[in-house]
């Protein structure tokens, strides 16, 4: 195909048109980051209590077609309900972490000198392949074992507890905007469930009917990615914790609970999991004779493993709707430019992304690109040929 050239006016109007879109994008990106963002993060109560009320307004629909109960009535003891077990199970596993937490500090001495004592055997046990290994293979051992014993050594745990001393006094004050954004909270989920289905009238009856289709459109595109996939993760998180919780409890595995929250914090990061601590563990007690806890941790590692080739598919579906490439495109870029939540964010970014494009929203910014592309092509042409 041959590329075609434009009019000078043609060119003039196509770049103009870029050149506005381009704009339109840095102040969209700067109103993002400089108006969108702390906004949010000051409406923060309500726009959690918005996002809660969706949730259960559907349960609520439900209870008022069936008991024929004022949907306040109804909306109020679910509220009590929803809230007493939750509030409840976090108190007992906030008493338990804090337990553990300070156990931890009590003998961090101890656990530091077993931490290097099993370092210098699996640093023996390398030894006994030295004939085996290049000889810079060895040393990059020594090398990384020498790193990790550094690193354990210069912890402390004594500055740590200075820190939180000295930063008691705007601790206190944190914790009291906290209790009176949580009361904030708790009154808008209220309200806007109690009121849900007249606000939610209130504000589609005043969008035209074709903004209010694009926007539903919109909607369930973020929804499918943030409301599906990013629930169904962490749903297996919860469930991956409950194992790890179970299982440390039944081997009787010291701090137990905080070992399980960081290895379900690490099996939500895509890519990493669980399984990158637990089985390097499950080595090292090998090295070190301790065969009993390996076994337990392989048992359990099996478990979490079996779970997500089971029961993963289920839950998730068929959520994301991306190509493993994709994901990992998603995941790399996301670490790039934001890390560890990046890492998580990414793929939901890039599935949205690509279900607008789908919607056609991006298409008369790539007709204008592509118009664009062909009108340089083309001059460049007549260039060489002359």
């Amino acid at each position: 195909m041959e590329p075609i050239q434009l009019t000078w006016k043609q060119r003039g109007e196509l770049w103009l048109r870029l050149g506005v879109r381009a704009v339109l994008l840095v102040l969209a990106l700067l109103a993002l980051r400089f108006g969108v963002l702390p906004l949010l993060s000051w409406l923060s109560p309500f726009v959690l209590a918005l996002v809660l009320s969706w949730m259960l307004n559907p349960l609520v629909r439900w209870l008022q077609k069936k008991l024929s109960i004022s949907r306040g009535i109804i909306t109020m003891t679910l509220l009590i309900v929803v809230f007493g077990l939750v509030g409840g199970a976090l108190w007992a596993l906030t008493w338990m972490a804090v337990d553990q937490v300070q156990a931890l500090f009590q003998n961090w001495g101890g656990i530091v000198d077993s931490v290097l004592t099993n370092l210098d055997e699996v640093v023996d046990w390398l030894g006994g392949f030295g004939d085996l290994l290049p000889g810079g293979a060895y040393n990059a051992g020594e090398r990384l074992a020498q790193l990790v014993e550094t690193w354990v050594r210069d912890i402390d745990v004594s500055g740590w507890l200075k820190v939180v001393a000295d930063r008691a006094p705007s601790l206190v004050g944190q914790v009291s905007s906290f209790v009176v954004a949580t009361i904030v909270f708790l009154m808008a989920t209220y309200f806007i469930t109690a009121d849900y289905p007249r606000l939610r009238f209130f504000i589609t009856d005043r969008v035209p009917a074709p903004a209010r289709s694009f926007c539903g459109e919109v909607r369930r595109i973020f929804m499918e990615a943030f409301g599906g996939y990013l629930k169904s993760q962490l749903i297996i998180s919860f469930v991956v914790f409950l194992i790890l919780s179970l299982g440390f409890f039944f081997i009787g595995q010291s701090y137990g609970l905080l070992l399980a929250l960081g290895f379900a914090v690490l099996d939500f990061i895509p890519i990493i999991g669980s399984g990158t601590i637990m089985v390097p563990w499950a080595v090292v007690d090998i090295i070190t004779g301790n065969y009993t806890h390996a076994a337990q941790l392989m048992i359990i590692w099996g478990i979490i493993a079996l779970f997500r080739r089971l029961g993963e598919p289920k839950i998730l579906g068929d959520q994301t709707g991306l190509s493993p490439i994709l994901s990992l495109v998603g995941i790399y870029v996301g670490m790039l430019l934001g890390g560890v939540l990046g890492m998580i964010v990414g793929p939901l970014l890039l599935l949205v992304f690509i279900n607008l494009t789908k919607l056609g929203i991006f298409s008369p910014v790539m007709a204008d690109l592509s118009a664009a592309a062909s009108d340089v092509a083309a001059i460049l042409k007549s260039g060489h040929r002359k």
